[in-house]
């Protein structure tokens, strides 16, 4: 069945739904960088999460709470997540869990998902397939050196299976971005390294699929401006957003408020 709009966006409010059930469990979970990425991450699997060659790794794992929604949404995890969120023995932790289906590699530790993408894409050119390695970074991960070495090896062996979507929603763990360790000429330092760089918004749904669908002879890089908390008015751009648990009085309110 071919990807439409309005089918996709009727996936995410499903989806963001799942999460604020997630903030409203007795551990609560990362609902900022949720919201901010689910879009992206939803419209991700849709387009490419059916094919077994290929592979979707959320490196900004602390926004485990949109993967494990993104996966129920779309049928490919039977099991509804916001039962068992955070509860002791369950497969549903707060970053991603290896253990699950569609989850090829356990993210947590910042800056490690380029790299395993890296080699995913170039595996998969060796061997002569026509995998695609969708790679989902943070701004505020870019931090991490760790990014920049593999960009580099990246460019360097013209990986263009390889997409790189970072989700630019400005804020990080302590504050915002811009405030302790800005990001200035984000395109331009992609530019440098070799790839091909496009910028959206990123919760334009038309946007990211039609970014997706990119057709370049480089790596490509999806610069995502989003906002964090995106969908609950009270917590859009706001820093405080990064985690928090609430009641299911509170999750209540906002699910209905969803549109």
């Amino acid at each position: 069945m071919p990807l439409t709009v309005n089918k996709l966006h009727e996936q995410t409010i499903q989806a963001r739904k799942l999460i604020i059930d997630m903030a409203a469990t007795e551990v609560g979970c990362h609902i900022g960088g949720s919201l901010s990425v689910i879009d992206l991450l939803l419209t991700s699997f849709a387009r490419y999460g059916q094919d077994e060659r290929n592979r979707i790794i959320l490196s900004k794992g602390h926004a485990a709470a949109a993967l494990y929604s993104t996966l129920h949404v779309l049928g490919l995890l039977e099991e509804n997540p916001a039962e068992s969120y955070g509860k002791k023995n369950s497969l549903f932790t707060g970053h991603p869990n290896y253990l699950l289906p569609h989850i090829p590699f356990a993210t947590g530790s910042l800056g490690h998902g380029p790299a395993y993408g890296a080699g995913w894409a170039l595996s998969q050119r060796i061997r002569g397939e026509q995998g695609i390695s969708i790679v989902i970074s943070g701004d505020g991960e870019l931090q991490e050196g760790s990014c920049w070495e593999a960009l580099q090896v990246i460019a360097a062996k013209q990986i263009n299976n390889f997409i790189h979507i970072i989700d630019v929603n400005g804020g990080q763990n302590d504050g915002l971005v811009e405030d302790i360790s800005p990001l200035p000429h984000l395109g331009d330092r992609f530019q440098a390294f070799g790839f091909d760089v496009v910028e959206i918004d990123g919760h334009d749904l038309e946007q990211i699929t039609s970014a997706l669908e990119r057709k370049a002879d480089r790596p490509l890089a999806i610069l995502a401006h989003t906002i964090k908390g995106k969908g609950i008015k009270a917590m859009e751009g706001n820093p405080a957003a990064h985690y928090a648990k609430i009641n299911r009085a509170q999750a209540y309110k906002w699910k209905e408020a969803l549109v």
